[in-house]
């Protein structure tokens, strides 16, 4: 029995398709659905050398990450104080949130990567290894 799920979502438009199968886990578990995205720091995708604040930059994808999955929060019943904006890796970050609030399932997205494309790593992948529950990977088709 599932009483709490933890539902990651890139915010992609495809991220409906993750939200409809936790939102049928939760009628089937009379579950509580926590939503989540993580916003990767934008100093990693300069490799942290470039020598300029990007503080308000970080603060401006922080707050459309919010916007957005108020809209879904809404959209999909889920209360405001379970929807949860952090910043960091998508993995770690995960793997903290489904410890700190005693998640009994992850659901995320997968593209069904197989071969050379899995051993270089996906979301899913990189939550299932070392996740504390049990991980659902919600094919995206």
């Amino acid at each position: 029995m599932y009483k709490k799920i933890l539902v990651a979502i890139d915010l992609t438009e495809e991220a409906p398709q993750v939200l409809e199968k936790a939102a049928r886990l939760r009628e089937a578990h009379e579950s509580t659905l926590v939503l989540t995205h993580v916003v990767e720091p934008v100093g990693y995708a300069y490799g942290g050398d470039i020598p300029m604040d990007l503080t308000e930059l970080q603060d401006q994808l922080g707050k459309a990450a919010k916007d957005q999955l108020a809209a879904y929060g809404n959209q999909y019943n889920v209360a405001a104080d379970q929807q949860i904006v952090t910043v960091g890796r998508p993995e770690s970050e995960i793997h903290r949130l489904a410890k700190e609030l005693d998640i009994d399932l992850i659901v995320v997205g997968s593209h069904g990567r197989s071969g050379f494309q899995l051993l270089l790593g996906s979301t899913a992948n990189g939550v299932l290894h070392g996740a504390v529950c049990d991980v659902l990977a919600a094919r995206i088709t």
